[in-house]
């Protein structure tokens, strides 16, 4: 005789398992754990309810036999509507709010720090004030940050209601993320440092105000923030607390960075190919997939798989709709046939930094990269491509900081450009590597083309960019690690119609004081414009200038 079918259903599963309950001993540990599962959807919901809860009997698990095979739930919905809320909000401290004693550098750093410290309190001292009003005068970053500062200070303080034991709410301006007040030092504090310390620099006149208002206030918290490294160690080593100004930077670890690059799962087309779709226009073979890879993607990241004996996949996101994807194959410019003002790329990361430098549609591009990894020549060469043989762009605007590596030489002569003829070195350079790239015209014709490329490059200073409108330009900004996010925003909003702006730099060379990895600009507007549709980013990682500055970038 033949065995009856399986149970194909959860229904007629249950009632087995219910009579095995009964006639085990050990039944009452099954139905305990079956108890608190049914009561487990109802525990946040006892929380969340402001009415009185209901009485334990409603909420009773049935004897075993009448169980039911489906978990029944109460019949009224409104109690499970808090269950699928957003994760709310993580709650600010509860203890009392930490008093912040500002250093002079970090209001010069980021002038909007005054509202970026939440629900806590922040105490300026007088010497601090006497710094900001000896640093107000001039035209550099500083100084315009100093006197933004100054306005702000005057808003708070504008309406003469300041009461020093009070304070003054941060929030009266508008501000409403900053929950805590403004006081300032309005009489003399009594300092203990020690006798070797001078009395009269302004750092030291900063730490004996941290040390009085540790004593006057015992019950709280005070913290001196500042920017500047021996300040926070001579505070530490009186016993003080001493912080970082944490908020200008974009990450806390430069490895955290969007890279625009991602790896494959060998098990891809398994997991994603069941519902593909497939077609071909204008060159370029889409693919629209859906799967458990979607909600990581970004528009405009570049994915890639090599599985060995199959041929490899190079393909860039184009378009994201809602649970699907659609990833566009590239086009090949390691093979010399595409190559870009005599250029092709030698590594992966080479080809997808060309794919977004020719693309008409991305008006924004960031690339990053060690030294050598060829960020300046596939951007010029680009460039060149696109103003003189494609007639996109009408010139090239090239800029940078100048920010100097050693000792400054001085004042420079000429005009703008011969100031920043100096700056512009690796231009120079990779402008001959161009040149010498095209052997078919001879020495003279090499002479006119050359003049002809150089007539197309402007080179511009930084100092005169506010107030410019760029139309159908290349825009090339070289070492973009060295701008702050305000120098970086100022730059891009510059571009007009037609424009085109690539920023290209190392963020493992920065010389300007106070910027790190974190709080680059460059960083800034990666992690800004990562997913934006007319915006791509690349990180470039292998090296491609000579085998001795690859082994010196890994060794030295």
């Amino acid at each position: 005789m033949p065995l009856p079918k399986p149970p194909a259903t959860r229904a007629t599963i249950l009632p087995a398992a219910a009579f095995e309950a009964q006639a085990a001993p050990k039944a009452s540990r099954s139905s305990s754990r079956a108890t608190s599962a049914r009561q487990e959807p109802q525990a946040p919901v006892m929380e969340l309810r402001k009415d009185p809860p209901e009485p334990v009997a409603a909420v009773a698990p049935k004897p075993a036999a009448a169980r039911t095979p489906k978990t029944t739930l109460p019949a009224t919905s409104a109690p499970l509507r808090p269950a699928v809320q957003p994760k709310p909000r993580k709650p600010r401290s509860t203890g009392p709010a930490k008093l912040f004693v500002l250093d002079t550098n970090v209001l010069m750093h980021d002038p909007m720090s005054l509202y970026r410290f939440d629900e806590h309190d922040i105490y300026l001292p007088m010497i601090t004030l006497e710094e900001l009003d000896g640093h107000k005068k001039g035209m550099s970053e500083v100084s315009r940050n100093v006197r933004q500062v100054s306005r702000e200070l005057d808003a708070l303080a504008g309406d003469g209601k300041l009461d020093p034991a009070e304070g003054l709410p941060l929030s009266k301006t508008g501000h409403r993320e900053a929950l805590g007040k403004l006081f300032f030092q309005t009489t003399f504090l009594e300092t203990k440092l020690p006798a070797g310390l001078p009395q009269g620099k302004a750092d030291n006149q900063i730490l004996g105000v941290v040390q009085s208002l540790c004593e006057q206030f015992p019950q709280r918290q005070v913290v001196l923030v500042s920017k500047d490294i021996n300040m926070r160690i001579k505070a530490r080593a009186l016993g003080l607390a001493a912080e970082d100004y944490f908020n200008d930077k974009t990450l806390d670890d430069g490895d955290l960075l969007y890279t625009g690059v991602l790896q494959l799962p060998a098990d891809f087309w398994d997991r994603h190919g069941k519902t593909m779709e497939s077609w071909s226009q204008g060159g370029h073979t889409y693919y629209r997939i859906s799967g458990p890879l979607i909600p990581a993607l970004m528009v405009n990241q570049f994915v890639y798989l090599e599985v060995p004996g199959e041929a490899p996949l190079y393909a860039r996101v184009s378009e994201i709709t809602g649970k699907t994807a659609v990833l566009k194959t590239l086009r090949d410019y390691t093979n010399a046939k595409h190559s870009i003002w005599g250029v092709t790329a030698r590594n992966r990361e080479q080809n997808f930094a060309l794919n977004l430098l020719m693309d008409p549609e991305c008006d924004f591009i960031t690339l990053t990269g060690t030294a050598g990894t060829g960020k300046t020549l596939m951007t010029l060469a680009a460039a060149l491509s696109q103003v003189m043989e494609d007639r996109r762009f009408t010139e090239i605007i090239v800029t940078r900081v100048t920010v100097p590596v050693g000792e400054d030489i001085g004042f420079l002569p000429g005009n703008e450009e011969e100031k920043m003829s100096p700056w512009m070195g690796a231009l120079d350079d990779n402008l001959e590597v161009l040149a010498k790239s095209d052997n078919s015209a001879g020495e003279w014709g090499r002479a006119a083309t050359n003049d002809l490329v150089r007539s197309k490059i402007k080179i511009k200073s930084l100092n005169f960019m506010r107030g410019r409108t760029f139309l159908n330009k290349f825009v090339l900004i070289d070492e973009a690690q060295n701008l702050t996010p305000k120098q970086m925003k100022t730059l891009i909003t510059r571009a007009g119609p037609g424009t085109k702006i690539v920023c290209l730099g190392n963020l493992a060379q920065i010389d300007t004081p106070y910027l790190t990895e974190g709080s680059s600009g460059l960083t800034y507007a990666v992690d800004r414009f990562k997913g934006w549709p007319h915006s791509g980013h690349v990180t470039l990682a292998r090296g491609e200038r000579s085998r001795l500055a690859d082994f010196a970038s890994e060794v030295l």
